[in-house]
């Protein structure tokens, strides 16, 4: 059985202004971050973390650095680990685009999970990409725990389907900057062990 441990990266500008970053913007983390990053590597101590992943966006590269100096291991890149793409909303304040993003939110929870934003990605996409990279790295690896620094959307996506809550039930999967979310995998099969962990980031300003 192995330990999987998912990760959404640290704070960036964007996420304080309320911006969509989506897959276009690969923006760097900010002081509070890295900060966060620092945290989630001081959190990880009690586990026996043996590989790191991450998407191909700089903000989780940057999120995973503290951890991976610690644990003395590389980082692994894959852009299908990338966020989900919101095409013409990317770059975009949440304020200035609400009428758009709620209609999103709205067709999602109706159950129409292929519904994208101009240009862009739907749910059911994103979950296969995702989801086939990910269970292909823990088929193929003999590492029992692994460490995946990816995105806020793109966690609630993952996790909705892994743990039986359904695509359109993503938004009950609960999320932050920094959050950890630990499962095991055994035989094809995903369990929560604890999720949206958070007790690290509390002191933190």
């Amino acid at each position: 059985m192995k330990q999987i441990f998912i990760v959404r990266h640290g704070e960036t500008d964007n996420n304080k202004a309320g911006i969509i970053q989506g897959r276009s913007l690969d923006a760097s983390i900010n002081e509070l971050g890295r900060m966060q990053a620092r945290a989630i590597s001081e959190a990880l101590e009690p586990f026996d973390i043996q590989k790191i992943v991450a998407s191909g966006l700089r903000r989780t590269h940057e999120t995973a650095q503290p951890l991976a100096e610690k644990r003395k291991l590389s980082i692994e890149k894959y852009s299908e680990l990338d966020e989900i793409n919101f095409g013409v909303l990317e770059g975009r304040s949440f304020t200035n685009i609400k009428d758009e993003v709620m209609e999103l939110q709205k067709q999602w929870e109706s159950g129409n999970l292929d519904f994208a934003p101009k240009n862009g990605e739907s749910p059911r996409q994103t979950f296969t990409r995702a989801n086939n990279k990910v269970r292909e790295l823990l088929e193929t690896s003999t590492e029992e725990s692994i460490v995946f620094v990816i995105h806020g959307r793109l966690t609630r996506i993952l996790l909705s389907e892994w743990l039986g809550y359904g695509l359109r039930n993503m938004h009950k999967i609960e999320h932050q900057n920094g959050a950890i979310n630990h499962l095991s995998w055994h035989e094809g099969f995903f369990k929560a062990v604890e999720l949206n962990m958070t007790d690290h980031l509390l002191e933190l300003v």
